[in-house]
C-alpha cells in the first residue's frame, strides 16, 4: 500500500510517501521559519496562505523522487489536527479532494499520534508496548502507548509546554525568534553552577509538568544582571539544565511505576543534545532503552502522517477504506479520544 502523507498543522508543510512493503520512498519539507521570524512568532494567517502555495509543488517533488505516479498512490493521509485552523483546512482540503478525484481512501490523523510512533520509522524501533514523552512547542506529555491507537496519558504539562518555555526564555535572552535551538547552542558555552534555578514540579508526586514559572524565574533573574554575552550562556545553560532533569525524573518515574523498560521520545525538543545525554545515561542505569526518531524526524513532518496513517489503514476493515465525501478539520483534539483501529 503506497500512502501519501500531508501535514499541515502549522509552520511546516510536510509532504512524505510510505509503501508499506519498502518503507519511506521519499519525503519533503518547507519551513516557515524566515517568514514569521520577523513577527517574533507564528502568524496564522500568513501560515495558512504559504501552506496553499507550497502543498502541491512538494507532492510534485515527493513523487518524482521516489519515481512514482500520482495514480499508484492507494491512500492519502492528512493531518487533521490539533493545529491552527486555517492551516489544516489546506492540508484536509487538498487530502479530500485528491482522494474523491483518484477514487481512494483518506484518513484523518492525529498530530500527536504522528509524533509518537515516529519512532518507529527509525532502526532499531521500539516495540509495544513503551512510554512516549512527547515534548515540543506546544505540549508536552507521558503517554503509555500499548498499540496504534491506544494511548494512555500519564502526565501532562498544566501550562507552557517545555518548547514553548525555550522559545519565551530565548525571547528574554534576546536571542529571536525560533529561539530553541539557538538557546540550546548558546548554553554550550554556559559555566555550570553560575545559577540555580528551580524544577518546577519535580517532586509534585505525579507526572506533570510546569514550565511557566521557571521562565518566570528567568525573567527575575535577567532583570537583575547585565546581559554580557558570557552571563546570557550562564543563564541560558541553568535554564536548559532545569528543564532536562524535570524532563529525565518524570520519564524514569513514568517507567519505573509503568513497569515498562523503553522510552520513546518525540518532538522537537527531543532534539536537544542535552536531553538526549541525560535520558540516555539515566535510563541505562535502570536497564531500559530509549528511542528516537531521525534528526529531520523530530519537528513536524509528512513522513510521520504518512506513515500513521499507513498503520491505521492496515489495521482498518477493508470495507471502510473509503474515498472521501466530505472533511472536517479539529484545532483541539484530545489524544485519548481519537477512535481505536478495529481490524477485520
Amino acid at each position: 500500500m503506497l500512502v501519501l502523507g500531508i501535514e499541515t498543522s502549522c509552520d511546516e508543510t510536510g509532504i512524505a510517501l510510505f509503501d508499506t512493503e519498502r518503507g519511506l520512498l521519499s519525503h519533503a519539507l518547507y519551513s516557515q521559519v524566515e517568514m514569521h521570524s520577523e513577527y517574533g512568532g507564528v502568524v496564522p494567517e500568513l501560515a495558512s496562505r504559504d501552506h496553499i502555495r507550497r502543498v502541491l509543488p512538494l507532492i510534485k517533488q515527493t513523487l518524482a523522487a521516489a519515481k512514482r505516479d500520482l495514480h499508484q498512490i492507494n491512500a492519502i493521509a492528512y493531518t487533521q489536527g490539533p493545529g491552527l485552523a486555517g492551516a489544516l483546512l489546506v492540508g484536509a482540503s487538498i487530502g479530500a479532494a485528491m482522494s474523491f478525484a483518484l477514487k481512494i481512501p483518506a484518513l484523518g490523523i492525529h498530530h500527536l499520534e504522528g509524533h509518537l510512533l515516529s519512532p518507529l520509522l527509525s532502526t532499531p524501533a521500539p516495540d509495544f508496548p513503551f512510554i512516549a514523552l512527547l515534548v515540543s512547542g506546544g505540549h508536552t506529555q507521558l503517554m503509555q502507548v500499548d498499540a496504534v491507537g491506544h494511548y494512555r496519558l500519564l502526565g501532562e504539562t498544566v501550562d507552557d509546554a517545555a518548547g514553548e518555555a525555550f522559545d519565551k526564555t530565548a525571547k528574554l535572552l534576546e536571542l529571536g525568534y525560533p529561539g530553541g535551538a539557538a538557546l540550546s547552542k548558546l548554553a554550550r558555552r554556559g559555566r555550570p553552577g553560575q545559577f540555580k534555578l528551580p524544577r518546577p514540579m519535580l517532586n509534585s508526586g505525579d507526572l506533570n509538568f510546569s514550565f511557566s514559572g521557571l521562565k518566570t524565574a528567568v525573567l527575575t533573574l535577567v532583570s537583575k544582571q547585565a546581559l554580557t554575552e558570557q552571563i546570557r550562556a550562564d543563564i541560558a545553560l541553568a535554564f536548559q539544565d532545569a528543564v532536562v532533569e524535570v524532563l529525565t525524573q518524570k520519564s524514569l518515574a513514568a517507567l519505573s511505576q509503568s513497569g515498562l523498560t523503553q522510552l520513546v521520545v518525540a518532538g522537537g525538543v527531543g532534539a536537544n543534545e542535552q536531553l538526549r545525554e541525560s535520558l540516555n545515561h539515566k535510563a541505562a542505569l535502570k536497564g531500559a532503552a530509549v528511542f528516537y526518531p531521525e534528526l529531520e524526524f523530530c519537528t513536524d513532518n509528512g513522513a510521520m502522517i504518512a506513515f500513521a496513517g499507513a498503520m491505521r489503514l492496515q489495521a482498518m476493515p477493508e470495507k471502510n477504506r473509503l474515498p472521501a465525501s466530505s472533511f472536517t478539520v479539529k484545532a483541539r483534539w484530545d489524544l485519548e479520544m481519537l477512535e481505536k483501529p478495529e481490524a477485520d
